[in-house]
């Protein structure tokens, strides 16, 4: 295997219209009261795990 070239490559440009254009766009959803929570993730269920053990 060879090692680092001494001469840097040149950047790369990309050919035009071949980028992403991309634009924010803000979504909001309505929960009723009455849906439960969801389930925590499982960080947060282990977590919540080693806290209840720490403290007995």
């Amino acid at each position: 295997m060879t090692g680092p070239s001494s001469t840097p490559r040149g950047e790369h440009t990309p050919a035009p219209g071949v980028t992403w254009q991309t634009e924010l766009e803000r979504v909001e959803q309505l929960v009723d009261d009455d849906t439960p929570d969801p389930r925590p993730n499982r960080a947060t269920r282990r977590a919540l795990a080693r806290a209840t053990r720490r403290n007995k």
